[in-house]
């Protein structure tokens, strides 16, 4: 398709009739984005941008793969869409599928339009199946913008649209940067899980359906759990006739080397949640996979959920074609073997920039947490950040900023089809922008 109007034309009209989110509307500065092929993207005005972010950590295959492509074109071509009462050929198979690749007795799937919508339908189904309602949740932790999966969240997001879904309680993360215990890695005796167990006391346990957790918090700063809290959360919740749902929806589908984050662990939870990966962006989807038993429950009894794009089939087809990517290109495994060679790299970024206080890595799903002062991580100034985003942009690189009173970020999620090479283009463009912020250190 040719542009019929200006870079200039498309970003002001796009202001003027339509939303962004999480923004300030006068504020907004969106890059009109013309083509995308791989790891880049390409403006208007055809300057070429490296994507370190999968844009919204969900482009895990690289943008405009040719097999999904053509699955979509396939799909639309014979069906694009039938009454969710029905089924077709894509669903039976989608379905079989996703019970193979998610861990242990997950079986059966619900499918939705996205990660907040997957998240509603988990807490209704552990709340029918249970007949519990409260919902426990980490503070450091999005769960999604809608009613109930926003009363989950645990970031600032929530706050301003209080009063939102009663019976979602919070308890805090096991963050090793910045440990809510005072612990270090020398004398970290695992108070997170005591602390959980004790929240879970005060709340009491029969009145609790389910424990929410992403399997790697994402967006608040890629907080990798200690080995051993998966584990012990999985035990508490057996304790108690708990579910354990993991929230995948940006840390499954291979970001951490592994199908589902969670399975770094060994764990296998109840219910998995999920979307973004599952397609790779390419058509909105989001799935709640549940184990045998709840799935049996449910054979005489009215699951009270439903949704008109319930099982779409374009969405379905673009699943499926993004599975077989990752399956076919060993995505996975690349993911594994990259993702400690981007450790190393971002390492080697921390010795050389004081503005760098931690970096945290599991897989191609990694952040710099940038600080004023190491010593007492001072969080680094939302405007200095601002300067970094810019350095960043302007020189072709885009990726994900984070700058709240929680830390300040600079996010490396590319896509898993990135090479080596492609990888340290960017890293050397990072590794300039963080000049902007070591001058911050020294004052």
């Amino acid at each position: 398709m040719i542009n019929q109007l200006s870079s200039q034309e498309i970003v002001a009209l796009s202001k003027e009739y339509t939303f962004f989110s999480w923004s300030v509307q006068g504020q907004v500065n969106p890059i009109p984005v013309a083509k995308a092929e791989g790891v880049y993207f390409w403006d208007t005005d055809g300057k070429r941008y490296l994507d370190f972010s999968s844009q919204l950590m969900n482009t895990n295959i690289g943008h405009q793969h040719p097999k999904v492509i053509k699955a979509i074109q396939d799909q639309a071509a014979e069906l694009c869409f039938v009454h969710p009462g029905n089924t077709t050929e894509i669903r039976a198979r989608l379905g079989k599928k996703l019970s193979q690749v998610t861990p242990g007795n997950l079986k059966k799937t619900f499918f939705a339009l996205g990660g907040a919508e997957a998240n509603e339908n988990a807490i209704k189904i552990a709340r029918f199946y249970t007949g519990r309602h409260k919902i426990l949740a980490q503070y450091r932790s999005y769960h999604g913008a809608t009613h109930g999966a926003i009363a989950l969240t645990g970031d600032y997001r929530r706050l301003a649209v209080e009063p939102t879904m009663p019976g979602g309680v919070h308890f805090l993360n096991p963050h090793c940067y910045r440990c809510p215990f005072g612990q270090t890695a020398g004398t970290c005796q695992m108070q997170c899980v005591s602390h959980l167990e004790e929240v879970i006391q005060y709340e009491g346990p029969d009145k609790i359906a389910a424990i929410i957790m992403e399997g790697v918090v994402g967006s608040n700063g890629i907080i990798v759990p200690p080995d051993g809290y998966w584990q012990s959360v999985r035990q508490i919740c057996d304790k108690y006739g708990i579910l354990l749902i993991s929230d995948e929806v940006m840390s499954g589908w291979g970001r951490t080397g592994q199908w589902f984050a969670v399975d770094n662990w060994q764990v296998v939870p109840d219910i998995i949640s999920t979307a973004k990966g599952i397609t790779s962006g390419y058509v909105p989807l989001g799935a709640v996979i549940v184990n045998e038993k709840i799935a049996q429950f449910f054979e005489d009894k009215y699951l009270y959920a439903g949704l008109t794009y319930n099982g779409h089939a374009l969405a379905l087809a673009a699943a499926m074609a993004t599975i077989e990517v990752y399956e076919e290109e060993n995505l996975l495994e690349k993911a594994r073997t990259l993702g400690v060679y981007l450790r190393e790299k971002l390492e080697a970024l921390k010795a050389a920039h004081p503005s760098v206080g931690d970096v945290r890595s599991i897989g191609l799903f990694s952040t710099l947490e940038l600080v004023k002062d190491r010593q007492s991580k001072a969080v680094m100034p939302a405007g200095v950040m601002g300067q970094v985003g810019k350095f960043l942009r302007e020189n072709g690189l885009f990726t994900f900023i984070m700058a709240n009173n929680m830390g300040s970020m600079v996010f490396v999620v590319p896509p898993l089809t990135i090479t080596q090479e492609q990888l340290d283009e960017g890293l050397a463009i990072v590794d300039k922008a963080l000049l902007i912020a070591d001058e911050e250190t020294k004052n």
